[in-house]
């Protein structure tokens, strides 16, 4: 839809709103809405009827204390994009694009434990609905020799939507048991979930521990250091 369709509150602005985040409210946003609105000391992205929604593009852990509030006296439906396919546009001094190319990471709907490992309970809150955006986008960089050592003065300055492909709704915990592989044992540690999901056994262990925090999996042995789960009945 387009932007005027919904109702901008006059109080507050989106001073330093990421093009990311400002794509993806025009895209979530129907007509009715209410942008940008002042909900007992925090802003909004959108209001529709009693339900808050906070389109979050980064970590949650900086919405730790804006949950905790809102989430006690509202309904809240938590929107967080992943990007299936990442093109890096690297940009001269004049914005001109330098070059092009698609970044070998690609995200999938489990890269949202790499988020709720923050707060592995969050899911379990009645008033939450998790929404996972999938998405293609630009990552749009800028050379700065004092900063960004790491990819050698390339600074990542935006992020543009550049399709929606796919949307995934979590209304409980149980949900997020769609995420586990289909060939996963009964008893499985996080080699066999890494494996399943052809991820890093980084993302393997951010998952199990979320699951096994909202009781969905449970330790049921060790081998060594290797901790054995199984889905809880």
């Amino acid at each position: 839809m387009a932007p005027e369709q919904a109702t901008r509150s006059p109080h507050v602005g989106t001073l330093g709103e990421g093009s990311l985040h400002r794509a993806l409210k025009r895209w979530y946003a129907r007509p009715g809405d209410r942008v940008e609105v002042a909900v007992d000391g925090f802003v909004a992205d959108l209001v529709r009827g009693d339900t808050l929604v906070e389109i979050q593009t980064s970590g949650f852990s900086s919405m730790g204390r804006k949950f905790d509030h809102l989430l006690d006296h509202h309904d809240v439906r938590l929107v967080h994009p992943i990007p299936v396919d990442t093109t890096i546009v690297k940009v001269g001094d004049g914005g001109e694009v330098l070059s092009r190319r698609l970044s070998p990471k690609h995200g999938t709907p489990a890269h949202v434990f790499a988020e709720l490992v923050s707060f592995p309970n969050l899911l379990d809150h009645p008033n939450l609905t998790l929404e996972v955006v999938m998405t293609r986008e630009d990552q749009v960089r800028t050379h700065d020799p004092d900063r960004a050592w790491r990819r050698r003065g390339w600074v990542v300055e935006e992020r543009r939507l550049v399709e929606v492909v796919d949307h995934l709704v979590f209304d409980t915990p149980a949900d997020l048991l769609d995420l586990l592989p289909d060939d996963l044992p009964v008893d499985f540690t996080t080699a066999d979930l890494a494996g399943g999901l052809g991820s890093r056994r980084r993302l393997a262990q951010q998952m199990a521990y979320c699951l096994r925090h909202l009781g969905l999996v449970r330790m049921v042995d060790r081998r060594g250091n290797t901790i054995v789960y199984r889905r809880t009945p």
